[in-house]
């Protein structure tokens, strides 16, 4: 790595499991760059709104983006100028649930029943009712049912996700956590079922009693699991891969490093992952599985990019870009390939 013109670079990663959220808490990503006198800083956990919005829509120049693939997707089909340089995939508790006395067991009552899909204000691109839809859609989709048959009820939130790191929080907690507003519509009777995801998804379905109607996070066939989180992909902006590509295989290099590490590592990776996602090792291991530490491997395979193009002619079909574009248009595997090869000719 060398530091030629640059003296900051900014990243971000989602509050759920990814090697760049491990690098970041081992210390790898610190250690690494501040070698070559470069300054680290996230996105994410940024006090200025105008800063943490790139983790959404991919604006802030000289930055790395791993997480949630819905806002990536959208930026890329405003014309942001970026790149995608890596996958991870990493199956997650993915659920839809409802209440015991609802009279919904299986997915085929959801049938003529209200669903409902949080709807966030204009501004950013609403990914949690990507998110949500998709689950939805998946779950349908295995008894032969369109999502036109069961009743998708708006649950209208009055504040941008950008909001949840702002205001009063209790005892200094950084943000607040998911689902709050849905959770409060089912239990009101407003709604019969809702989805939920991950370890905070799960820790609320087990708080409120839920009855698990189905759980397509395991599903064995990927298509059925694809979402927002599943894939991932890591994007940087194109001027920082044409300019700067040590940069970018330095940042690679370290994100790859932690992949690594978890995989020896599956006790330490599950206490990690449970700082990234504020929850407790016992939801971690029930939401990610018990192989979690061997899904924090960053790849371009066929599959992983087949599945993140599905992914994204759904959001086009269903409104939530702005223009369908080519993914493998959006792919450079070349930084990715040269930090691979090494291991990979070691291998051989």
């Amino acid at each position: 790595m060398t530091s030629t013109a640059i003296s900051e670079i900014w990243y971000t990663r989602c509050p759920v499991p990814t090697p760049v959220g491990l690098a970041a808490q081992l210390g790898f990503l610190e250690e690494g760059f501040s070698k070559e006198g470069v300054t680290l800083k996230s996105i994410i956990d940024s006090p200025d709104r105008e800063v943490r919005q790139s983790h959404f829509n991919h604006t802030l120049d000289w930055s790395f983006r791993h997480g949630g693939n819905v806002p990536p997707i959208r930026a890329r089909s405003e014309g942001r100028k970026t790149r995608l340089i890596g996958i991870t995939w990493t199956d997650e508790f993915q659920a839809i649930i409802t209440l015991s006395g609802t009279g919904i067991r299986s997915t085929k009552d959801l049938k003529g029943r209200r669903f409902g899909i949080a709807r966030r204000p204009e501004g950013i691109v609403d990914f949690m009712r990507a998110t949500a839809l998709k689950g939805l859609v998946s779950a349908l989709s295995l008894e032969g049912l369109a999502l036109d048959e069961v009743d998708v009820v708006d649950i209208a939130l009055s504040e941008s996700v950008l909001a949840t790191q702002e205001g009063p929080s209790l005892f200094g907690l950084k943000r607040r956590q998911a689902y709050g507003e849905e959770i409060a519509a089912l239990v009101r009777g407003e709604v019969d079922a809702i989805y939920v995801k991950g370890s905070t998804g799960l820790e609320i379905a087990q708080l409120i009693g839920a009855h698990v109607v189905i759980d397509i996070g395991f599903h064995p066939e990927r298509s059925i699991r694809n979402n927002n989180g599943t894939p991932r992909p890591l994007t940087v902006n194109a001027d920082v891969l044409a300019n700067h590509p040590d940069i970018v295989a330095g940042f690679l290099k370290l994100v790859v490093a932690a992949g690594e590490w978890a995989g020896t590592h599956p006790e330490e990776t599950a206490h990690y992952v449970a700082g990234e996602t504020a929850s407790s090792i016992d939801w971690v291991r029930a939401a990610y599985g018990n192989q979690l530490h061997r899904h924090l491997g960053i790849n371009l395979d066929d599959e992983s990019v087949a599945a993140l193009d599905e992914f994204k002619t759904f959001l086009h079909d269903h409104g939530f870009l702005e223009a369908d574009f080519d993914v493998a248009d959006w792919i450079d595997p070349r930084p990715l390939a040269d930090v691979l090869r090494p291991s990979l000719q070691k291998r051989a």
